[in-house]
């Protein structure tokens, strides 16, 4: 974790200190609500979108985009096509904040167990599969785009 984002880990550490379940879904609804200013805008896609951006296994029917900055890093957007899919939102949201315009190397050294980190140990395999999906190609566009 030491070679994440620093402002990832500085979102891990908040995490860390949150015990209480009902603490921490407010805090990840707090940051749901922020997802239109992740959301693909129509000028990257438009629905119905290229399933090579679909994530794989998500329940909320996830994707995800990336795209190069001039500075050699990526601008990362997102879509979550359920409404309900809440978790889906605030994990686009998490990753957009903490690791578009961020150096490659670094994204390319996130591991999808941060999930468990942010969400707890509770989440049910389902929703956990499509959160770590979400994790797993922000991490390959960064990890495609070093090789």
């Amino acid at each position: 974790m030491s070679n994440y984002p620093e402002k990832l880990v500085e979102i891990i550490d908040d995490f860390s200190t949150i015990t209480d379940r009902n603490e921490r879904a407010e805090y990840l609804i707090e940051i749901a609500d922020r997802f239109p200013d992740s959301k693909v805008p129509p000028t990257i896609a438009t629905k119905p979108y290229d399933e090579a951006h679909r994530v794989p296994g998500c329940e909320s029917e996830a994707f995800v985009w990336a795209l190069d900055n001039p500075d050699g890093t990526v601008k990362y957007y997102f879509d979550v096509l359920n409404p309900q899919g809440l978790s889906a939102k605030a994990i686009s949201v998490i990753l957009d904040e903490t690791c578009s315009n961020q150096p490659l190397d670094q994204v390319a050294s996130l591991q999808s167990e941060i999930v468990f980190s942010l969400f707890g140990r509770e989440v049910s395999m389902g929703k956990g599969q499509g959160l770590m999906g979400i994790v797993n190609m922000v991490q390959y566009e960064a990890k495609r785009r070093l090789t």
